[in-house]
């Protein structure tokens, strides 16, 4: 067992680790932050996607203690004082989901294409958010909910 000490939506957290623990799987069973989602255990699906030293990240393909120092945004710290953000609002005003459940990663993906472009075209929106699936909407409303964000 390790140490690790992390920055998780503004607290300190410290904790004993497994090695082997990658950090999506601390986050859910070690901190109870159930908002990253498990999606495919390959790294295809961006399901797991958080922000670490704030750009996005699949939580999946990091073992905790490499983020070790860091700091760990997920969907639940996104908007701490209980107001959405942006983006969370662009998803509800757009209907940016169906079944929810690629939602926090495809919001985590977008916060950092949203700081490197804050006026994305459709396809630079379509591009950023490519490592990240829905098998729901079709993608337009996703789409859309990025674009009333960046309007904001």
């Amino acid at each position: 067992m390790g140490q690790v000490s992390m920055t998780v939506n503004g607290k300190l957290r410290k904790s004993s680790v497994d090695p082997r623990v990658l950090l999506v799987h601390f986050l859910r069973d070690q901190l109870r932050l159930t908002g990253t989602h498990v999606g495919c255990d390959t790294s295809q699906c961006g399901a797991c996607t958080v922000l670490l030293d704030g750009r996005s990240a699949k939580s999946c393909t990091i073992f905790a203690v490499q983020a070790d120092g860091s700091s760990v945004t997920t969907i639940e710290g996104l908007a701490p004082e209980g107001r959405l953000h942006p983006l969370q609002e662009g998803f509800w005003e757009e209907h940016g989901l169906q079944c929810g459940y690629c939602t926090p990663g495809m919001i985590m993906a977008a916060v950092t294409l949203l700081k490197d472009t804050p006026q994305p075209s459709e396809r630079e929106i379509r591009e950023g958010i490519s490592g990240n699936f829905c098998r729901c909407t079709g993608y337009q409303h996703i789409v859309n909910a990025i674009q009333h964000a960046a309007g904001r």
